[in-house]
């Protein structure tokens, strides 16, 4: 069964830069047809899905944030990663990591942004 777990700082200050980081287990992120993902939810708001990378390393990303936002990873360790740059009071959601083809987030963190 795979699993996803993220991690990294709750608080964040403004013009900073958020980075997150997706453990999975159960699965490899290399596997062919895996897309692993990043989505967030703002407090009061829908979720926003933010990018992926895909089995052989192509990134997409979401237009509105695709100027801030870089997805890479770590084969190694089974991880893939988030970096939100400049980030502002808006930038403070729950961050989930989810794998795609399989169907399943992490239990999503939260990071808030304030100085």
């Amino acid at each position: 069964q795979v699993q996803l777990r993220e991690s990294g700082p709750g608080l964040v200050k403004p013009s900073q830069t958020l980075a997150l980081t997706c453990t999975v287990s159960g699965g490899s992120i290399t596997a062919h047809n895996s897309y692993c993902s990043w989505i967030r939810q703002p407090p009061g708001k829908g979720l926003e899905w933010m990018g992926l990378i895909a089995y052989d390393g192509t990134t997409v990303y979401s237009p509105s944030l695709k100027s801030r936002t870089s997805i890479s990873r770590d084969t190694s360790k089974n991880q893939f990663t988030l970096q939100l740059s400049s980030v502002t009071p808006e930038d403070t959601a729950v961050y989930y990591c989810a794998s795609l083809n399989a169907g399943l987030w992490g239990q999503g963190t939260q990071v808030t942004v304030s100085s």
